[in-house]
């Protein structure tokens, strides 16, 4: 039985309804014939060059990633330009690009429960629940809450994330006391120091995501200096990395829709935009 880029649409946007994604993103299929016929997929974080290559490579007809291309508006695709070069290299490979972004980030299962599920969490709660969400639909919403089967030292957990996740040069980092037992633990794929005051809310003992910044990392571990206040310790890992396990779940998607006659191909291209680390070696200060 032959599917179309169409039939494997279907299945993405029953996993990751459109509705769900934000005002602001730019989701759904950004170039190919919606009727062609499609044997292989590639799933991927950033549709780039090099997942662009991997998937041309493999000979895959469609390449459902993560980010979006286009988030912001241009006025047109040149071949001289990035995004333009990168539309007009799929077109001529006969490869179409679908991209489930902030819809993926809230639904049920979605990039959080991947990320939870890879470090060990078990999920109870939403960290940001959705409008929509329901007593039937606890889940549905930004972030996951979750319980590590054992409690452990913070210093234990920093090492678990890094095991969990692919590496990267930004590697993984921790803020809080090497000896902190932690064992409920909030996590964000992405982006997700805007939610540092939900998870101190929660009262969870951990927060594990990707872009934290100086200020609001500094700011939140300055409560746990009050007398009585409690943050949780923070893990700062890669964008990409956080978000990279939710692959390995679109894919599942896409095999038990078209019964694993579609080849679903998870990318092994590490798009994270770091590249470099070295620890400095300054005695000072």
């Amino acid at each position: 039985m032959s599917h179309t880029v169409a039939d494997v649409i279907k299945a993405l946007e029953l996993a990751y309804p459109p509705e769900y994604a934000e005002d602001w993103d730019a989701i759904g299929l950004v170039c190919g014939d919606p009727a062609a016929t499609v044997e292989r997929v590639l799933i991927c974080v950033d549709p780039t060059e090099e997942t662009v290559s991997e998937a041309l490579e493999r000979g895959v007809q469609l390449i459902i990633a993560h980010h979006p291309l286009m988030l912001r508006g241009v006025h047109g695709v040149p071949a001289d330009q990035p995004k333009g070069r990168l539309i007009h290299r799929l077109l001529l490979g006969g490869c179409a690009l679908y991209c489930a972004h902030t819809n993926a980030d809230i639904a049920v299962p979605g990039v959080s429960d991947a990320l939870a599920e890879t470090i060990g969490l078990r999920v109870r709660s939403a960290l940001r629940p959705h409008p929509t969400a329901t007593d039937a639909t606890p889940l549905l919403g930004s972030g996951r809450v979750g319980e590590l089967p054992e409690t452990e030292p913070f210093s234990r957990f920093v090492r678990r994330v890094a095991d969990a996740l692919p590496a990267t040069s930004w590697g993984v980092r921790g803020s809080g006391d090497p000896d902190r037992p932690i064992r409920t633990v909030a996590v964000c794929g992405g982006a997700g120091d805007s939610y540092l005051g939900a998870a101190v809310a929660l009262g969870v003992d951990a927060y594990v995501t990707g872009d934290l910044r100086h200020h609001p990392a500094a700011e939140h571990g300055a409560l746990a200096t009050v007398p009585g206040g409690r943050a949780p310790a923070l893990v700062d890992i890669a964008h990409w990395a956080g978000e990279w396990p939710w692959c390995a779940q679109a894919a599942r998607v896409v095999r038990a829709a078209t019964q694993s006659t579609v080849e679903a191909h998870v990318s092994q291209r590490r798009t994270d935009p770091w590249n470099l680390h070295e620890s400095s070696t300054s005695p000072r200060p």
